[in-house]
């Protein structure tokens, strides 16, 4: 089985609000899998029957070729949005807690948080409370006891969150290096910058329904524009451009090149491809600029949205 998680047409709801609407997802073994959506989408909801803090109304749900069951919980890592440490534990005597509580002995929870508390130059925190830290440092602590017992699946809501950049930078690298050292990961996040970089597949949800999914790259290639940024040294501006309305769309430049040249945006017209454009410049001038604008994460969050709405 290529999918180690699979949700089969799960539908919740509470009272007669409608939280998700037969909603199916796919994902992937060792993959970084994007659980996207506005606020108040459905994603929360998805992944509390994921964690079996709640059960869907109907559908279901199968992690690595098995109904979903309580014995799963100890081969699933969830980091939630709102974190949950006691601020008033000391941060070793919580972390040793945590890990048995995911079935880890004593002995065994010492020596995997000895690893990773090294890893993160974090060991003169062991006798810390909580509440001692600041939420950068309490979320790195949150990350490892989430991580420690090496789950089959790891979900993560939004877990740069209280970052700066460059420790953010380094739960994105562990994160990546948790999949491929054969974890599977659901990220929830509305940072598309981090879905562009960290991604393998998204699903996007709006009002209780999945709206579209698939790999990151081939959603990209749906939302393409076929619109290219050019940058044109010529001696006759007006007149390429000109010209070049007879066969192309030419729209304003958003863009901003570093020497001064023609800056036009092209949009590819039927019966025209990216080579009749580039021909057409290089018998006007020297390209300077010639860069396909491919949609965003970002891009493609909004327009998918609005056209829903």
């Amino acid at each position: 089985m290529n999918n180690l998680l699979e949700v089969n047409n799960v539908v919740k709801n509470y009272g007669n609000f409608t939280a998700l609407n037969d909603v199916s997802l796919h994902i992937p073994k060792g993959s970084v899998f994007g659980l996207l959506g506005p606020n108040g989408a459905g994603k929360t909801s998805l992944i509390r029957i994921i964690n079996q803090i709640t059960m869907p109304d109907s559908g279901s749900i199968i992690l690595d070729g098995e109904a979903l069951a309580p014995h799963h919980t100890a081969q699933i890592g969830y980091l939630p949005e709102e974190r949950g440490l006691y601020k008033s534990m000391k941060v070793g005597e919580q972390a040793l807690y945590l890990a048995q509580l995911k079935g880890l002995s004593k002995a065994e929870a010492k020596k995997r948080l000895k690893y990773w508390f090294e890893k993160f130059d974090i060991s003169a925190w062991w006798n810390k409370k909580i509440e001692e830290l600041s939420k950068g440092m309490a979320q790195k602590v949150q990350f490892i006891v989430t991580v420690m017992h090496n789950p089959k699946l790891l979900i993560f809501d939004e877990p740069f969150s209280g970052f700066d950049p460059i420790n953010a930078q380094l739960i994105a690298k562990e994160i990546l290096q948790l999949r491929d050292e054969g974890a599977t990961i659901i990220f929830s996040t509305h940072r598309m910058e981090s879905v562009e970089e960290m991604c393998d597949e998204i699903a996007l949800i709006d009002k209780s329904n999945k709206i579209l999914d698939g790999k990151l790259a081939d959603i990209k290639r749906e939302f393409r524009t076929h619109t290219f940024q050019v940058g044109l040294n010529t001696d006759n501006p007006i007149e390429v451009k000109n010209t070049l309305k007879e066969s192309f769309d030419v729209l304003p430049a958003d863009f901003n090149l570093l020497n001064d040249c023609l800056t036009m945006n092209v949009k590819l017209t039927k019966g025209n491809s990216s080579n009749d454009l580039l021909s057409f410049l290089t018998s006007k001038g020297e390209v300077q600029h010639f860069v396909e604008i491919i949609p965003s994460a970002n891009d493609i969050f909004i327009q998918a949205v609005n056209k829903n709405s």
